[in-house]
């Protein structure tokens, strides 16, 4: 059963003790993009975000953006598939989705951080 939101995304209540549990093991590159970036971002972002059937990474209601950061469980042709599914669902309710490796977060996060910026609006909300 799904719920609405007050941004009226559906989400399953029963996601919410393990969003709760992600928010306090996230992994490495998590945690340096939310404490080197995110976390002060000009807009709220919400941790381990429980949306449809799926808890993402990242979300900015704001702007409408989930941000992932894939670990190697995202690159076998199950987890791509997985991915596929999802991000297709979430485009449904009008979000846009993007992907990081871990590796890349924790060796570049200043093109990560660019990468997002450019997806702020002309006009910002």
């Amino acid at each position: 059963m799904l719920n609405e939101t007050d941004f009226h995304l559906p989400y399953n209540p029963a996601l919410i003790s393990r969003a709760k549990e992600l928010r306090k093991s996230m992994t490495p590159a998590e945690r340096k993009l939310w404490h080197q970036y995110l976390r002060t971002f000009k807009f709220k972002v919400y941790r381990q975000r429980p949306i449809d059937y799926f808890i993402v990474d990242f979300y900015c209601p704001s702007l409408k953006l989930v941000i992932e950061v894939d670990g190697e469980g995202h690159y076998t042709d199950e987890g791509k598939g997985y991915d596929q599914e999802r991000t297709q669902r979430l485009e449904g309710y009008g979000i846009k989705v993007i992907r990081f490796t871990n590796r890349q977060v924790l060796d570049d996060l200043e093109s990560i951080c660019e990468e997002i910026e450019r997806m702020i609006p002309p006009r910002p909300p």
